[in-house]
Order: structure tokens, then C-alpha cells, then sequence
């Protein structure tokens, strides 16, 4: 477990020196010019004009062209001072603990939805393999994880925001704002995890053990409880946990569908505006992140794992 534990480490410290390594270069290699890019994003693109540009440039001057500052971008993000803000001037660690936190609530709750539907059903259709609900399950699972986010997300704004007028189409704020891009996500998330789940159950019930439970009189429900779900927990874990980190980096379609305040919707605005201590701020909590849940992860394998606790 230490040594997972030392190589995540490791795994951290090459993420953030790479992410600020990337983000400086690629920042510098895009066309167009800089200091406008920055201006139009303070100022607006229909109120920006040569004397607002001559102004960030005065302002970037000594700092972007230094020969130095590459390295001196590193040794702030190794101390975790990601500076200001270049289009706000708000200090980049406030912007980014509120849009992390909206990120994470949307995807925690996305996460949870997801679990409600696809553990009953994956289940289920695990201890009645080869049925005809099962059947239907996988040509529906087949159908929902072929629709793109974007495309099951005006789906959604259609005939709950337009037809029914139940939920707001986007904004944030509310509870209920948080309903369908939520919603958008689990879809997604339980087409997969049904079979996800189906396959480990299928494998669970099949294995000796089950059967010498079953053989000694052990009810289903008792037999599925006290041989079962220990020995599913472990690749559901590591599944979901995966997919956990893909919704925290992979919201940006549908924060910016919804026009939901999170940390892949700021990126794609930091990148558009040349806000770089935010594009690296931002490329470098989700690299940390990963590392993060895959650490959460490989340790509730490890605990939960009957051969590893007997060990």
C-alpha cells in the first residue's frame, strides 16, 4: 500500500511539472495577439481598442517576454501561488476553489443519480442473465451510451424546459438547476455502468463460492448480501471511480450546454481569453485530481478486497 501510496506522490509531482510545462508552452504557440486576446476579455471584444491593448501589454511587460519566466511559473505552481487573475485581477485560488466546488457538486450528484439506477438494475439482470428483460436492457443501455451529451442534453431541454416547462433550461443557483445537467450525465453514466455491473454480478454468481452458499441453503437476498456484494464492490468501485474522474474533467460540453459555473467551462474561457495563471491553475487541479481519486480508488480496492483483508 506504501508503494502505491509513493508512486501516486510521484505521479502528482510529474503532473503539476508537466501541466505548467505544456500550458506556458502552448499558451505562447497560439496565433493571434496576446495582450489583445486578454484585453477583449477584460473589456469586452466590442469596446477593446488600441489604447486598452498598449495597456495590458504595458502590464504584461517584463513578465510574459522574461527569459526566466517559465521557471518562475513552475517554482509558483510547485507552491501552489498561481498569482491573479490576467482578465479579472481576482486572485486565481478564490476563482478556482468556487468553480472546482461547482464541478464537484454537479458531478457528485450526477455520480449518485447514476448509482440509484445502475446498481438495482445491473443487479438484477446479473442474477437473470441471458432473460428477455435482459436483452432489452442491453439493446436500451446499447442505444442511450451511443447519444452525445450535447445531443441528449437538448433532448432534455426540450421536453423538460420547452414542452413541460417543469426545470429551468440552464442557469444555477437553485436545487432544481442542478436537475438536468445532472440528469444529462447518469443517463450516460448508467448505460455503461449497467453493464458494467451485469458482468461482475454474472461473474459472481457463477463462481464456486456462490454455489457452495447456495448449496447450503442460503436464501437469495442472504447468499447475495453475505457472498455477493463484497465481491462485486471491488470493480464497481473502480469503475465508478474512473467515471467519477472523467465527469470532473469531461463536463465541459455540458456546463457550457447548461451554462453551469465549473471548472471546464472557466478553462475553455481562460484558453479563448490567453488567461494564462488560470489555464494553468485549472489544467493542473484536474491532473491532480486524477491522481487523487485513482489513490482513493486503489485504497478502497485494497480494503475491500476479501483476499487482501484475510491476508
Amino acid at each position: 500500500m506504501m508503494k502505491q501510496l509513493s508512486w501516486r506522490l510521484l505521479q502528482a509531482i510529474f503532473v503539476v511539472l508537466a501541466v505548467g510545462l505544456l500550458t506556458w508552452l502552448l499558451v505562447q504557440a497560439l496565433p493571434g495577439d496576446m495582450a489583445w486576446r486578454i484585453a477583449s476579455g477584460r473589456y469586452g471584444y466590442d469596446r477593446v481598442d488600441a489604447s486598452a491593448v498598449a495597456l495590458v501589454q504595458q502590464e504584461l511587460s517584463g513578465s510574459l517576454a522574461q527569459s526566466g519566466a517559465l521557471l518562475h511559473w513552475l517554482l509558483d505552481l510547485l507552491q501552489f501561488n498561481f498569482g491573479r487573475s490576467l482578465v479579472s485581477g481576482e486572485p486565481v485560488m478564490d476563482e478556482l476553489r468556487w468553480q472546482l466546488g461547482q464541478t464537484l457538486a454537479l458531478a457528485g450528484i450526477s455520480l449518485l443519480l447514476a448509482l440509484l439506477l445502475t446498481l438495482p438494475i445491473g443487479i438484477w439482470a446479473g442474477c437473470h442473465p441471458h432473460g428477455k428483460v435482459d436483452r432489452a436492457l442491453f439493446w436500451l443501455t446499447s442505444m442511450l451510451k451511443s447519444i452525445p451529451h450535447f445531443a441528449l442534453g437538448m433532448l432534455l431541454i426540450l421536453l423538460f424546459a420547452l414542452q413541460l416547462d417543469w426545470l429551468p433550461a440552464a442557469g444555477h443557483g437553485d436545487a432544481h438547476h442542478f436537475l438536468l445537467p445532472a440528469l444529462t450525465l447518469a443517463i450516460s453514466l448508467t448505460a455503461v455502468g449497467v453493464r458494467v455491473v451485469r458482468e461482475a454480478t454474472v461473474q459472481v454468481v457463477t463462481a464456486g463460492y456462490y454455489r457452495w452458499g447456495a448449496q447450503k441453503g442460503l436464501t437469495p437476498p442472504r447468499l447475495l448480501l453475505r457472498h455477493g456484494l463484497r465481491n462485486l464492490a471491488s470493480p464497481v468501485l473502480t469503475w465508478f471511480g474512473m467515471q467519477f474522474v472523467w465527469l470532473v474533467e469531461g463536463v465541459v460540453v455540458v456546463e457550457t450546454l447548461f451554462a453551469w459555473p465549473g471548472i471546464g467551462h472557466a478553462l475553455v474561457h481562460a484558453i479563448f481569453a490567453r488567461d494564462v495563471p488560470v489555464i494553468q491553475a485549472s489544467a493542473m487541479t484536474l491532473g491532480l485530481l486524477f491522481v487523487v481519486l485513482n489513490m482513493l480508488v486503489d485504497a478502497g480496492c485494497h480494503l475491500l478486497d476479501p483476499r487482501g483483508t484475510r491476508a
